[in-house]
Parts: structure tokens; C-alpha cells; sequence
């Protein structure tokens, strides 16, 4: 129990009008004090979680299913082998990018979703908030990496934090971008089949793991989050397919920023709103079922962070009025097929990749790898990043070449069966952006995969009897690497 874990008395009494009957406001704020549960959610796009299960064993690392989602445990790890000067996030499995650090509960909007929206195979999905990409790299690889997800992020300081996680996890399927959410019901509108709202909101919810969350805490900026959350709701709806699904979360308990948000939406456009009942998303759900079928997660009830969630179907058109739009010349290219066949035969010969799927752009020397249902919206929305940047090209005639990049070999490496399989030492020297020394390279020349414990984590070049190093410098860590 922590003390010094702010409540304000005006948000404990206002908790108190609002709390079922079957809570009390004492166990409300006993949990608000108690230290976070922390949780993983297995990336299912690098492997599967009865392997992942061998990996937390030898590692000792104690995980405990999340109900909700089949990829997500909670985790106690042993402190003889982690502690602050080591932290999780350091480790080999989360900088391959094996699992992402996510809270049990921000886990629920994801599956809420799927549970409502089955036919993703070809999908074009929305995360109207995207940053920091828990829900996007959840998403992503729930669907496998096919179709696409629109990751978009309001915040441009967000943005690259949001790349950095997409790249660390595999994926491919996603194109960002960076506007307040509220244009997509004019910019895009009747347009995407699935969307994720995780509203910003005030945050009454993180207090766990972020003891000053409330020190600002204030109803009238609540009521003024309210306001904006309600146009991103409808702005949203807009751009929903008729007989789509949107899930709208937040990480927040107040019934303005959720309950009422919904309800708006509802008497806005009555005759196009359907709320989806939640109860059976897993098994005690209806410990937190609202009248509405929408889950409001006190912190108490599963020991978790407190969380709304709300599933709404879109059940007959609306009007959006469409925005006058003025975008810049598109600077891609389709690559034409003798460069690419050039460049898969490259792929091919250099690392016996061959199973590429999406369609490959080019900006000058570069080749991009772009989702397929992205080519309708190219001359529809500016895009801060597309797909994956895959290769350069580099010289001319005879001295010509390509240059892999790190994407290339976060998201198909492990197609590769000529990767350099690296030692501990081995594997902490590559982080720390050196170059490996003393290795057998299998008598292998040029551009090199690196794995390690059979995981695929860089790209190399191979030079006689050392390994250059390729990964880009604002990944490498120098100190606190949790590597065994």
C-alpha cells in the first residue's frame, strides 16, 4: 500500500455517488494505492505462446493469463535475475521484439473488438489514438499482418515512439498518420470497416502506476475532455462503414468521459447506433457490465487499472459533409518489374527469403513495401509513413547493389534459414552497436541476419571472421542490458 499515492477528496467523493452498489469507495481507493500488476502480451507475429512459455520458464519469469486476452499474462519475475539497474524492457525478448509490455487491462479494447468484428482477413482498421502502439502492434498482430491499420496520432513528439514500437514488433501492415482524430469523419468518411477510439481522456485510471496521475484532477477540465472525446466519437462514427464496429476506451472512470459519451452518440444518431453487449467477453465480465452492455473496470474488481469500453455498430448511413482536401504530389512510384524482380532475386540468393506479400513503391532509390488496400487512399489522406522501408539501391551498373534495412529484418528475417546464430556476449555487443569479432559466418559474404536463441534481431555484414554492425544508432543501448 502506498501512502503517498495522490487521491483528491473531491474524486473520491464524486467515485462515491457513482459506484455500484455492490463496491465501496474504501476498496476503490485501497486499490488506486496498491502498486500495479505488471503485464506482457505475447507478439503472436514472432512466436507462439507455448514457446514463449519454454523462454519465461528457464527464465523463471512467473506468468499468470490474462482472461481477457489469450496473448496476455501477467508477469513476476525473480529478482535475482531482474532488477532496477536491468529492466525488463532491456531484455533480449523485448528488444527482439517477443513481447510488448502492456497493462492487463488496456488489453480489453482489442478483444473487444474482435469479438464484435471477426472478417479481418482484408480489413481497413483505424486506431484513432495510436501512441505509444500497445493497441496497434495487438491489433496488427491479431489479424497477422494482413489488410490494414491506419495508426494515427495527434501528437507529433508521440509519433516516433509509435514508429519505433511497430518496427520493433514485426510489423507491416500499417500506415501513420498525424492529425487531430477529429477530421477522419470528412476525410475519410464510410470508410474504414473497424475502429479503435481509445480516447484521451483525464486518466483517473493510471493512478497505479503513476502515483501523480490526479494531481490535476479537476471536474471542469473533466467536462471540458468530455466536449472534445464527444467530437472524436462522432467525427469516428462518421467514418465507419455501415454494419462496422467501433470499440471507444478510456483509461479513466468518470461517467462524462464514457457512459455519456456513448449515450450522446446514441441520441445524435439514433436510428444508426447499436451498443454491443460485452457481457460475454470472458468469463466475470458481467462483474462490470453497465445497463448499456458497455464494461466499466473499477481497479478493484479484476486488480487492474480502472478502464471503460464500449462496442457500437453502425447500423444504417449517416451524412458527413466531405472535406475540400489539397494534398501534396504522392513522391512513391510503383516499382517497375525489372527492378524488383532485381531486388527479390537479391532476397532470394542473399537470404533465401521469398514470401513477400503487399505492393512495393519506389522513392528514388529506396523501395517501400506498402499494404494493398493503402493504394485507394493514397490521393485520399497525407500519410506521415507507409509500409516498410525495405531496401536501398546503391551505385550503378556492374558496381550496383542493395542495402537491407532494420524493418526489412524485423519482419521477414525469421523466413531465413541463413541466419548467424549469436552468442550472449555476442548478442549484447550487437545492441550496444559494435561490431562482432571472432564469429564463424559460415563462409557467408555480404549482408547477414543475425539471431539469437533462434530469434532473428538485426542485420550484419559479413566480413572474413567478424560480423559489421547495421543497427540503426538511435536503437542501440549501451548499459543496463538484461541479456543471457
Amino acid at each position: 500500500m502506498d501512502s503517498n499515492t495522490f487521491i483528491p477528496q473531491a474524486f473520491i467523493d464524486k467515485m462515491s455517488t457513482i459506484l455500484p452498489d455492490n463496491l465501496n469507495i474504501d476498496e476503490l481507493v485501497a486499490a488506486c494505492r496498491r502498486p500495479l500488476r505488471r503485464a506482457i502480451r505475447v507478439n503472436t507475429l514472432k512466436i507462439n505462446i507455448e514457446d514463449f512459455h519454454v523462454i519465461a520458464n528457464r527464465k523463471n519469469w512467473q506468468l499468470t493469463p490474462v482472461p481477457w486476452c489469450k496473448e496476455g499474462f501477467w508477469i513476476e519475475i525473480d529478482n535475482a535475475t531482474e532488477n532496477e539497474t536491468s529492466p525488463l524492457g532491456n531484455s533480449a525478448e523485448h528488444l527482439a521484439g517477443l513481447f510488448y509490455i502492456q497493462e492487463a487491462s488496456s488489453m480489453m479494447p482489442v478483444s473487444a473488438l474482435l469479438h464484435h468484428f471477426q472478417e479481418t482477413d482484408n480489413a481497413t482498421l483505424l486506431d484513432a489514438a495510436a501512441a505509444p502502439g500497445s493497441k496497434t502492434t495487438q491489433l496488427a498482430a491479431a489479424i497477422n499482418n494482413q489488410g490494414l491499420i491506419i495508426a494515427n496520432e495527434y501528437s507529433s513528439s508521440r509519433i516516433k515512439m509509435l514508429h519505433a514500437n511497430i518496427q520493433r514488433c514485426g510489423i507491416k501492415n500499417v500506415a501513420l498518420s498525424h492529425f487531430d482524430a477529429a477530421v477522419f469523419g470528412q476525410w475519410l468518411p464510410n470508410t474504414f470497416d473497424a475502429i479503435l477510439l481509445d480516447a484521451p481522456c483525464s486518466g483517473e485510471g493510471t493512478v497505479r502506476k503513476d502515483k501523480q496521475a490526479m494531481k490535476n484532477w479537476d471536474q471542469a477540465a473533466i467536462e471540458s475532455i468530455s466536449t472534445i472525446q464527444k467530437t472524436l466519437i462522432e467525427s469516428a462514427f462518421k467514418a465507419l462503414k455501415t454494419g462496422g464496429v467501433m470499440v471507444y476506451s478510456t483509461c479513466t472512470l468518470s461517467l462524462e468521459e464514457n457512459q455519456e459519451v456513448c449515450l450522446h452518440l446514441k441520441k445524435t444518431y439514433p436510428d444508426s447506433v447499436e451498443f454491443l453487449s460485452l457481457n460475454d467477453l470472458f468469463k466475470d465480465a458481467d462483474k462490470t457490465l453497465t445497463a448499456e452492455g458497455f464494461l466499466h473496470i473499477w481497479p478493484q474488481v479484476y486488480d487492474t487499472e480502472g478502464f471503460f469500453v464500449a462496442a457500437i455498430k453502425k447500423t444504417d448511413e449517416i451524412e458527413s459533409e466531405q472535406a475540400q482536401k489539397r494534398l501534396r504530389k504522392f513522391p512513391f512510384e510503383p516499382t517497375k518489374e525489372v527492378a524488383k524482380n532485381s531486388l527479390y532475386q537479391y532476397f532470394d540468393e542473399q537470404f533465401s527469403i521469398t514470401a513477400l506479400t503487399g505492393v512495393l513503391y519506389q522513392r528514388d532509390d529506396e523501395f517501400w513495401l506498402f499494404p494493398e488496400n493503402i493504394v485507394p487512399l493514397i490521393d485520399e489522406l497525407r500519410f506521415s509513413r507507409l509500409g516498410i522501408k525495405i531496401a536501398e539501391k546503391f551505385g550503378k551498373g556492374r558496381k550496383s547493389g542493395f542495402k537491407c534495412t532494420h524493418e526489412f529484418a524485423t519482419c521477414f528475417g525469421q523466413q531465413s534459414p541463413l541466419a548467424i546464430e549469436l552468442l550472449a556476449h555476442q548478442a549484447i555487443e550487437y545492441y550496444q552497436g559494435r561490431d562482432i569479432h571472432d564469429i564463424d559466418t559460415n563462409n557467408s559474404k555480404g549482408e547477414v541476419m543475425l539471431s539469437y536463441r533462434g530469434h532473428v534481431i538485426g542485420l550484419g555484414k559479413s566480413l572474413d571472421n567478424r560480423v559489421k554492425n547495421s543497427l540503426p544508432r538511435d536503437l542501440i543501448i549501451d548499459k543496463n542490458l538484461f541479456v543471457e
